[in-house]
């Protein structure tokens, strides 16, 4: 996790994940293995078509912009040209490892907050990922934090709920099925979070 620089205008001083947009060429970048066929369909169910992918990408993407991190394994055609945008990334021989990504939880910006996201949540088994904590600058802080350690951390709620069930996951590691229901965590006008699933 890292903080978010005070003159943010979305979160500011808040440790959040990395995460971002997702870029109109994240689903054509060629990748070392693709999305569990169980990962893709969960995803289907709430992205437009195709998507899924392109989100996938995206957050493989935006962890190695903001904190160095590579989930990728050996590039399965180094000869080629890196994808523009990703040359740091394939430079290191690496391409994306979309298998390793376990699709957890959804969520959505309250609508009363000036800028509005639609964030889909990923889990990685830390040992899967490759390089040290620098990025870009955007966060702050960057440091790999225990879950137990996170409440003393200025955090939104949301991140609280997903960092939550993420230790529930840890600790008893749900079976991959495409049928699996996904968690949405809906903001409530009256404030707090409900948990509907998707």
């Amino acid at each position: 996790m890292g903080q978010r620089h005070p003159d943010h205008k979305f979160l500011p001083r808040r440790y959040v994940f990395p995460g971002g947009r997702v870029d109109g060429q994240d689903g054509r970048i060629r990748s070392a293995s693709e999305m569990h066929p169980a990962v893709a369909a969960q995803l289907a169910r709430t992205a437009p078509r195709g998507r899924g992918r392109s989100i996938a990408v995206a957050a493989i993407r935006e962890t190695f912009e903001e904190t160095g991190l590579i989930i990728g394994e050996p590039d399965p055609l180094p000869h080629r040209p890196s994808p523009k945008g990703w040359e740091s990334f394939f430079g290191e021989g690496y391409a994306p490892a979309l298998h390793r990504l376990e699709y957890i939880a959804r969520a959505i910006t309250p609508v009363f907050r000036p800028m509005r996201f639609d964030a889909r949540f990923f889990l990685i088994n830390a040992e899967c990922v490759v390089g040290n904590l620098q990025g870009s600058g955007e966060l702050e802080h960057l440091d790999w934090i225990p879950i137990v350690n996170t409440g003393a951390f200025e955090l939104a709620n949301v991140t609280r709920n997903i960092l939550a069930y993420a230790e529930s996951l840890i600790e008893e590691p749900p079976t991959q099925s495409q049928n699996r229901r996904i968690p949405y965590f809906k903001h409530l006008r009256e404030g707090g979070h409900t948990l509907v699933l998707q």
